[in-house]
This record gives structure tokens, C-alpha cells and sequence, in this order.
């Protein structure tokens, strides 16, 4: 039996290998990966690597076996081909017959164009018969706080969410979530709606980045389509930019917010600050 966790150098995936290995023999966990170069540091610690790629169905072939714990760790392909690559790993996965399939998708509240892919994975999922486990993961303290440089270059923060509030937590929370499913037990059939501990606005970010910094940094609201077009000017495709933008409308209508601190309960400790987060962005 293997622990199996797919995208596995990504941001998250690295999080929840470096987390499993404190848990357990690194001769148990198996890293997916695309390129076996990028995982060459998981191979030095022991990690079992499997050459796979969500576009090449036959490269998973036989890459999984009965009783292995899967987490599969959602596309970047935004807008693109995500529901048919995950859909290559939940079949090879039932056709192996593994133990339990996590998949992070996101929250139940969000309406947005970003979630319809999870939607779709999500029924996949069910679909398949396997034993699962949805980790509806919130937004990410890092989709701010590793993008600061235009921020501070320009003394603003842009949005278009208004006072809306977001629940977030760091990577390292989400991949903790993720670790003690699949080495705990009781877990099957759940969907957890994962968030932080403290929503915040984006108004209150840029407080903060303003008391980290000691300049003023404030917030502009403007449009969805002008944060849209803000997005393909900083060299998004566009269709990905407006994707991205329409998150905000989400989160001035409130769905972004996750409450009841299942993410806190499922790591036995409270979520990582948004100032922690902000610190860390600062240092680089």
C-alpha cells in the first residue's frame, strides 16, 4: 500500500509530501510527476517517483494498486481540459481499486466560473464507485502574498470584491488537511468546506501590508471587467483572466466565506494568520 499524491512538485503537492514524511516511511508515499528532474530532491528522501501526465492517459497505467490512498490534486489548466485530466486518474484509480480518493476541490458556496470544474470532478467522482474523500479547499493566503511586487510597486491593492470577506488559509494548512486524511481513518465519504479561522477583506489586507511596510498602501475597487483586463495586461490569457476576476464577484456575495473551523478541527491547531502570510511574502 502507497500513499499516492499526483502534481506532486506543485505548491501544495510539496507541502503535503514534505508533511507526509513526518508521518510516514518515505518508501510508502509515491509522488506523481511529469518530470522526474523536478522531483529529484523527493527521490533523494526516499519518495517513490511514477512518470505521469494528466494528457497521456496510458502513462497511468498500472501506476496504481489496490489499497493505495490517492490525493489528487486538482489541475492548474484553468479553463482548459481540467475535468477531462482528472477523470484520467479517478478511472485508472477505480481500475486499480484503491483504498480512498481525496480530491481538492472548492468550497460549496462558490458560484464563480472557477468552481464549475470541481463541480464536474465531483460528479466524476461519485460517479466512479471509489471510496472518496472532497476537500473543499478556500482561497489561498498565497494567491496574494506571492504576488506583491506590482502591489507595492504601485501603492495599491486592485480589486473588485468590495468589503467582501475571505476565509483563507496558507498551503501548508490545506496540505495538513489533506496528510491527516489520508493517514487517519474514518474520513470516507466525507466533504469537508475548509477555510481559515479569520475572513478578512481585501481593504483589511492592504492595512496590513501597510503596517508591515510602513507605507501606505490602499485598496482600489473597480469593476469585473476592469480587474479582468488588469489580469491579461499582467499577461494572463484572457479567457484565464476572467475567470480569475469573476472569483471577486463571488467574494463581495459572501462565497468565499467557510465557516464552521473544519480546517482548524481536521489539523488539531489553529490556521496560519493572513499577517504570517504577509511576512513571509515580504521576505520573498
Amino acid at each position: 500500500m502507497s500513499i499516492v499524491v499526483t502534481g506532486a512538485t506543485g505548491s501544495l503537492g510539496r507541502h503535503v509530501i514534505t508533511q507526509l514524511l513526518e508521518q510516514v516511511p518515505a518508501e510508502q508515499v509515491t509522488a506523481v510527476v511529469r518530470d522526474a528532474a523536478k522531483a529529484a530532491d523527493l527521490a533523494a528522501r526516499g519518495v517513490r517517483l511514477a512518470v505521469a501526465d494528466y494528457d497521456r492517459p496510458q502513462t497511468f497505467d498500472g501506476l496504481f494498486a489496490a489499497g493505495d490512498k490517492v490525493l489528487l490534486i486538482s489541475g492548474n489548466a484553468v479553463g482548459g481540459d481540467r475535468v477531462d485530466q482528472h477523470r484520467v486518474v479517478i478511472e485508472a484509480a477505480a481500475k486499480a481499486g484503491v483504498a480512498l480518493l481525496a480530491y481538492t476541490s472548492a468550497p460549496g458556496s462558490l458560484t464563480a466560473a472557477l468552481a464549475d470544474d470541481h463541480r464536474a470532478t465531483e460528479q466524476v467522482l461519485l460517479a466512479s464507485g471509489l471510496p472518496y474523500v472532497l476537500l473543499r479547499n478556500g482561497w489561498y493566503h498565497e494567491n496574494y502574498t506571492e504576488h506583491l511586487a506590482p502591489v507595492l510597486a504601485h501603492g495599491a491593492v486592485v480589486g473588485a470584491a468590495g468589503e467582501g470577506r475571505i476565509s483563507s488559509a496558507a498551503r501548508a494548512d490545506y496540505a495538513a488537511a489533506a496528510v491527516a486524511v489520508l493517514t487517519g481513518e474514518g474520513h470516507q465519504g466525507r466533504t469537508y468546506e475548509l477555510g481559515g479561522d479569520q475572513a478578512w477583506s481585501l481593504p483589511e489586507y492592504a492595512a496590513e501590508l501597510s503596517r508591515q511596510t510602513g507605507r501606505e498602501i490602499g485598496y482600489r475597487n473597480v469593476t469585473v471587467a476592469e480587474l479582468a483586463a488588469v489580469l491579461a495586461g499582467a499577461g494572463l490569457p484572457e479567457h484565464v483572466a476572467a475567470i480569475l476576476a469573476g472569483v471577486d464577484a463571488s467574494v463581495q456575495q459572501g462565497e468565499l466565506v467557510v465557516a464552521g473551523g473544519e480546517l482548524a478541527r481536521l489539523i488539531g491547531r489553529p490556521t496560519t494568520p493572513l499577517a504570517d502570510a504577509v511576512a513571509a511574502g515580504l521576505k520573498g
